[in-house]
């Protein structure tokens, strides 16, 4: 009989789902576990996955569509089959065959409303679990289907730094494919942007209204809300890149020669892994800052839940380095790298989305020297990096020389943290990021 698949409901806060693309067509024949579309949430764009062997006898939904959680999608059922109406919650209750009686058909009807529906493809786990070499450290071998394999070789993937996105946490071929065509980036130098302009040559852009996804319906309330109901405070201060700079260039140089002809496989230190990471320190020594608001007290927090902002083509994502504190720089920047990809690939579950304490975001990589970000509600505080800029400056001796300068802010919840708390937390960031090596310790 066949069955109508309705709008899962992907996230505790999902009312309405964007229907961004049917990965199959009317007619396939669908196997357990086969990605029926992808759904924009309100937090994320995940995988429909169908638990209901059959043939696709109609999609109701078109790609772009928005629907109420429930609403219906498609319909599974035989070949040759006729697909229910749209608005019947499943297939009509069917007639009674000769010789069954009209209780056999109730019964029939009662088994076909308990078939599986169709449930979003999220990986088991949502920690992380990354390293530079083939195998993991523990000598475990890594989960990833033989397709993916090959397809990685090809590449020149290195499949320890993926995190998979398949059944309990499996590599496939989607997260190599993300993988191979994710952007470097690089912090340290202005990232160059091209718009085509319209065809018929006139103005900078067509006059449109563009359809609001989720997600930036989303950014704008939480926005919204943020700059509407907290009472933000800002602090600014400049910092003596070049200690931090000379310390990335000789542990990436090291971390080369240690993976010897896989060296181009070897982790890259960013500029901001060590950022985060001393975030994460600076908050350990000022941890009034690492609070947040809830209304009739201020509730602090044991742990460093770091969020760092990733841009993406309809919005910013802010993933999630649980446990900063208690992780070592290398760990810091292999989690992150390893976010930064499922984000880009839109893998991202809400899980790794949510329970931040702290958030950093860097427009360095833009070429911007100095900002202050909106709060991350209900974090107390969010960090503001700009761009490493030389500069003419005086040293100790009082002589004028060529400096490397980088602008940092930070935005306050002045219900939560004082002018006094900020201060003190960017002077102890400010130190660990003049004398990287404290970090390590």
């Amino acid at each position: 009989m066949a069955e109508i698949i309705d709008m899962p409901k992907l996230s505790d806060t999902m009312t309405v789902g964007t229907l961004v693309k049917w990965n199959v067509k009317e007619g396939d024949t669908l196997a357990f576990g086969d990605i029926l579309c992808e759904v924009e949430t309100d937090k994320a764009t995940m995988e429909v996955q169908n638990t209901i062997p059959g043939v696709l006898l109609k999609i109701y939904a078109a790609n772009g569509a928005q629907l109420p959680v429930g609403d219906p999608i498609c319909a599974i059922g035989k070949k040759g089959e006729a697909a229910p109406a749209a608005g019947s919650k499943n297939a009509p209750t069917p007639k009674a065959e000769p010789g069954k009686s009209g209780a056999a058909a109730k019964a029939a009807a009662k088994a076909a409303d308990k078939a599986p529906a169709a449930v979003p493809s999220i990986p088991e786990s949502t920690g992380v679990s990354c390293a530079p070499q083939a195998l993991p450290s523990s000598g475990e071998r890594i989960a990833i289907s033989p397709y993916a394999k090959r397809m990685a070789a090809k590449a020149g993937v290195n499949v320890a730094s993926l995190a998979g996105s398949g059944p309990g946490g499996r590599v496939v071929a989607n997260d190599v494919i993300a993988a191979a065509s994710a952007p470097a980036v690089t912090p340290s130098s202005p990232t160059n942007v091209s718009v085509a302009p319209p065809a018929d040559g006139k103005g900078i852009q067509p006059d449109a209204d563009l359809p609001v996804s989720n997600m930036r319906q989303t950014i704008a309330r939480r926005l919204l809300e943020s700059k509407v109901t907290v009472p933000h405070f800002y602090l600014e201060t400049e910092i003596d890149a070049a200690p931090l700079l000379a310390l990335r260039e000789t542990l990436n140089k090291r971390l080369a020669e240690a993976a010897g002809k896989d060296a181009k496989d070897a982790l890259k230190l960013s500029v901001n892994d060590f950022i985060l990471k001393a975030s994460a320190e600076a908050l350990r020594r000022v941890p009034a800052v690492n609070a947040s608001w809830a209304g009739t007290s201020i509730r602090t927090h044991g742990a460093v839940h770091l969020a760092f902002g990733v841009a993406l083509e309809d919005g910013l994502v802010t993933p999630v380095v649980r446990d900063a504190q208690a992780k070592s720089l290398r760990d810091v920047a292999l989690e992150a790298k390893a976010l930064i990809a499922k984000a880009r690939s839109k893998k991202l579950t809400p899980a790794e989305m949510s329970g931040s304490t702290f958030t950093v975001t860097n427009l360095g990589m833009y070429g911007v020297t100095g900002f202050f970000g909106i709060i991350n509600v209900p974090n107390a505080a969010i960090l503001s990096v700009g761009a490493t800029v030389a500069k003419p400056v005086v040293d100790s001796q009082g002589r004028i020389v060529v400096g490397q300068r980088m602008v940092i802010g930070l935005s306050g919840d002045h219900r939560v943290v004082d002018g006094a708390n900020g201060a003190q937390f960017l002077q102890a960031l400010r130190q660990l990021l003049e004398e990287p090596a404290l970090m390590m310790l």
